[in-house]
């Protein structure tokens, strides 16, 4: 009789303990998906403020731009809208989308310098090219590391057991900051 308790003590321990691994399992792969998403979120912040930097050096751009090419209307127009459809995108594909845009539109008015050499020489906006060249190296590099971070969680959630775990909590994929087809194309630059 006392040997069956015994055996039964030992059953419901290990039982325990099986539900204790188990549990320790879930919990611990729980915690490295959400890491692994706070990294994400962490990387699209850093591409947010990093297009941020640059949209909030278009309007001086713009406002030097108008000061000696007033009848280039139309690029200067196309260059606020592209920022404007930038600053209200909400999902990463949007965001790539209006940033293909608005680097086209960035692209033609920085061409009209070669049209008004007293542009061209303008200090503010040399400042204002160099400053745009820097922001494109960081959302360059922001893109990069953002991709990357989503690369990492991607795999994490899609490998077996985590998997299970991840969509039982309903942490699915994320989407990579892709350009679009339309950005392979060279803007074209007339006059």
């Amino acid at each position: 009789m006392k040997s069956n308790k015994n055996i039964l003590i030992i059953i419901i321990i290990a039982i325990i303990c099986v539900i204790g691994l188990i549990m320790g399992s879930f919990v611990g792969k729980y915690n490295s998906i959400v890491t692994k998403e706070e990294t994400v979120s962490e990387a699209m912040s850093n591409v947010d403020t990093a297009l941020q930097r640059r949209a909030d050096l278009i309007p001086n751009l713009v406002s030097t731009v108008k000061g000696y090419a007033s009848h280039e209307q139309d690029a200067i127009n196309k260059v606020s809208e592209a920022r404007t459809k930038l600053m209200n995108a909400e999902s990463m594909s949007d965001k790539a989308k209006a940033n293909d845009e608005l680097s086209s539109a960035i692209t033609k008015v920085l061409a009209l310098q070669e049209n008004y050499p007293d542009l061209k020489a303008d200090k503010v906006f040399i400042g204002l090219q160099d400053e745009l060249a820097g922001s494109e190296n960081r959302i360059a590099v922001a893109r990069k590391d953002y991709n990357s971070s989503v690369k990492d969680y991607n795999a994490y959630i899609k490998k077996f057991p985590t998997n299970i775990i991840a969509n039982m909590s309903g942490h699915g994929t994320k989407d990579y900051f892709k350009a679009s087809e339309s950005a392979k194309d060279v803007p074209e630059v007339s006059f």
